[in-house]
């Protein structure tokens, strides 16, 4: 009877190692994230995180199949350097987190980001633009979104486009907000735009020892490279002061809070308009079922790059899932799943399709230049999108 038991067993041992996937699966499997998840820029590092959460929730089936637990790891980087190297060392020292979602702030992503290469950890960006991200040629560092080289050439081209002849640069002293400037002075020098002056600042109230050299030399357009809580109050500033010409800024001005701040005062004159690494998500065609889950979920429309945190995302999942699969359904190394993001080619995402340069930028990208044109932050979502552009990396 013994005997005719352990045969039984043994036997039901056997069916069920057939059906399982072969080696031995199974674990928790983290993806941590890391973005300002308080202070002002939380609007947006909030809502990167909740792209982040709802991709985790809804595409980690397969991974689930194989035998694991996948999970989201957020991290507040505070939109500070320090923190973010602080938090980027406690997850690197998590031998459970395969993949790193993250950051909002350049400034904060390029010094973190060395933690993450030194333990061969892949991190795929879904709003970092300053080109020092990719230009190290980190194989653990990737990007679904352009570069401030191209973004700043294409907010200059623009005002050229426009006929304007004289511009004033002012930025805010960070890795991405001068960087972004400084390409864009260039390329206005280069169209044959005369630049007044490149002020650095990180002034947030008051403006008028900024603003009395500017008005004296009568720009046509006030470029801003920075964020938008101090952009928007310059830009107030500026027109409450008389001035009439353009004011003009990046991708970080792309938020419902800089018509809070500005008020009506930012559409008189000739305007204001932002240049931006991605569009509205209504703008995309695949974005509609995204933006109505993410809307019953978080009980707002998704702010800027969370469309795009959804797609990194998901690239990672996908890399994780391959790169266990090509291990025989256990669990894989840090750098294999490196190298599986990388290998990722014509990946179609709900905001874009992606196949990754040697460098870890998108080959494509696409950049928007919008004006506000909304008459409350409720609408802001639908300001007019000026020019779309499909700009390779260079």
């Amino acid at each position: 009877m013994r005997k005719s038991i352990l045969h039984r067993t043994t036997l039901l041992t056997a069916l069920c190692l057939c059906f399982a996937w072969p080696g031995t699966a199974g674990g928790t499997i983290k993806i941590a994230t890391q973005g300002p998840l308080s202070g002002p820029l939380s609007v947006i590092g909030v809502d990167i995180k909740g792209g982040c959460q709802m991709a985790v929730e809804q595409l980690s089936g397969p991974l689930n199949k194989m035998g694991f637990k996948v999970e989201l790891t957020p991290y507040d980087d505070q939109a500070n350097p320090d923190t973010g190297v602080a938090n980027a060392k406690a997850i690197v020292s998590d031998p459970d987190i395969l993949g790193i979602i993250g950051h909002y702030n350049s400034g904060v992503q390029i010094p973190s980001s060395e933690e993450y290469h030194a333990a061969n950890l892949a991190n795929i960006s879904p709003a970092n633009s300053n080109p020092k991200v990719t230009d190290r040629g980190y194989l653990e560092v990737s990007r679904v979104c352009g570069r401030d080289d191209v973004q700043g050439a294409v907010g200059a081209k623009f005002a050229k486009s426009k006929g304007l002849k004289k511009a004033w640069v002012v930025h805010d002293k960070t890795a991405y907000g001068q960087g972004i400037a400084e390409y864009f002075k260039k390329t206005c020098e280069e169209e044959g735009l005369s630049v007044g002056g490149f002020t650095g600042t990180e002034e947030k109230y008051n403006f008028d020892a900024i603003l009395a050299p500017i008005l004296a030399f009568r720009p046509d357009v006030i470029y801003f490279g920075g964020i938008f809580d101090q952009g928007a109050a310059m830009f107030k500033q500026a027109r409450q002061k008389g001035f009439m010409g353009m004011c003009l800024s990046d991708d970080a001005f792309d938020d419902p809070e800089s018509l809070k701040i500005g008020g009506d005062l930012l559409k008189q004159g000739a305007g204001c308009y932002y240049s931006t690494l991605c569009g509205p998500a209504s703008l995309y065609p695949d974005t509609g079922k995204f933006v109505a889950q993410f809307k019953a979920k978080f009980g707002h429309e998704p702010h800027t790059y969370a469309p795009q945190a959804w797609d990194a995302t998901h690239i990672m999942l996908l890399a994780i899932e391959n790169a266990a699969k090509a291990n025989s359904g256990q669990l894989p190394s840090r750098v294999d799943v490196a190298k599986a993001v990388r290998a990722m080619s014509g990946f179609k995402g709900i905001a874009g399709t992606y196949k990754f340069d040697w460098k870890g930028d998108p080959v494509t990208s696409q950049y928007f230049v919008l004006q506000i044109t909304a008459n409350n932050a409720d609408g802001w979502f639908a300001n007019k999108v000026i020019q779309s552009l499909d700009i390779k990396a260079p």
